[in-house]
């Protein structure tokens, strides 16, 4: 029996699931042919590829400058191997997930919510039966009230959850940034765990936010990433879990760092890249090392994550510390998965603060299983 991925789980998370159904089905997976992003077409969805998603993650102040928030907007769809032949307007062809948080740093509590619908892959408006969609021609994906739209030059995302809401503008200040070569990054030893990725970092927010009823108004000074990423492949078997950051420095500079980890806790893998003005660097195998400094143990799943970091990268050496420790996200009652994902201050080597952005990690509450 067909088992679908889990609403409520990290991207990454979403990826090993959702490519265990392709699997599972006797889907082999293929080398990943080298190409050229093309934009809009590559900025919609890609239906051939098992799985896809595109996130955001985004620090947000109010004009007041009396509240700062960390948000996620995280949309996936994943392709479902054994209804693809099915001709019914009903058929289940993809199934649409979204996931969202708002980190409440005042505070000191994270919120979130999902969502999960079928699709059949149409575009948007061509089905009635779809309560969700992705588009294959721009940025254009929706599950019933919640969205990520390009209206114009911008991205516009709407969350309505139970205790929070997200209506924001995106704006574009930089140009897009291609992970790995030109586009296809490397995420493990066989040359067939790789994904199409791309990022756009130091997103312009403007829009507004509420929270338990109370509104506020983003303003000057906030920042957000996207990713957009899609593949036909697992990670690593060998691989429990993940470490992967995607920091917006003050100075305009763009920093990725990821590594995958065994049981032991050494890297499988790792890379990522810093883009300084016009130049892109682009990490090797082994030159990323994530060294923890201070753990956080959850007293809900007695999870320890690392909620400080030494981060050496060939741009520099930087320490990655949590503005909440506690940025678990715990859906266990749901969906089973544990995992821990959140705004960030960061330091270079000198101990001066240089930028802000997200820290996901996986497998520390358990290992993931496909």
């Amino acid at each position: 029996m067909l088992r679908p991925p889990p609403a409520a789980i990290s991207r990454r998370a979403l990826l090993a699931a959702g490519v265990g159904l392709g699997v599972a089905t006797g889907e082999a997976a293929a080398l990943l042919p080298r190409r050229d992003l093309v934009f809009p077409r590559d900025a919609g969805a890609h239906p051939d590829y098992a799985i896809e998603w595109w996130y955001i993650t985004g620090y947000a102040m109010d004009e007041s400058a009396q509240a700062v928030f960390g948000f996620q907007v995280t949309f996936f769809r994943s392709k479902v191997p054994n209804t693809q032949a099915m001709q019914s307007t009903l058929a289940a062809r993809h199934l649409v997930f979204a996931h969202a948080a708002l980190t409440d740093v005042q505070g000191r509590k994270l919120w979130h919510d999902q969502r999960m619908a079928r699709s059949s892959g149409a575009e948007p408006g061509h089905n009635p039966n779809d309560s969700a969609w992705t588009s294959t021609q721009d940025t254009n994906i929706a599950l019933r009230d919640w969205s990520l739209k390009r209206a114009g030059p911008d991205l516009q995302a709407r969350i309505s959850a139970s205790d929070f809401s997200i209506t924001l503008t995106l704006t574009a200040s930089q140009p897009v940034l291609l992970q790995g070569e030109k586009g296809l990054s490397q995420k493990g030893p066989d040359a067939a765990q790789t994904s199409y990725y791309y990022s756009q970092p130091h997103l312009l927010v403007r829009g507004e936010l509420t929270l338990k009823g109370k509104r506020f108004v983003v303003g000057a000074g906030s920042t957000a990433w996207l990713d957009h990423e899609w593949s036909q492949q697992v990670m690593p078997p060998q691989a429990v879990g993940w470490d992967w950051m995607g920091i917006n420095l003050f100075d305009g500079s763009a920093l990725t760092a990821f590594r995958l980890r065994d049981k032991n806790g050494s890297a499988v893998w790792d890379g990522g890249s810093f883009r300084a003005k016009d130049r892109l660097f682009t990490f090797q195998r082994g030159e990323v090392i994530f060294m923890p400094q201070r753990n956080w143990k959850s007293p809900t799943s007695q999870a320890s994550y690392p909620v400080e970091w030494i981060v050496r990268t060939p741009a520099d050496f930087y320490t990655v510390r949590a503005l909440v420790d506690n940025q678990e996200l715990d859906s266990r009652a749901s969906t089973g998965a544990i995992y821990w994902e959140g705004l960030c201050d960061v330091w270079d080597s000198n101990q001066h603060p240089v930028g802000r952005g997200y820290v996901e990690m996986t497998g520390y509450a358990s290992p993931m299983r496909l």
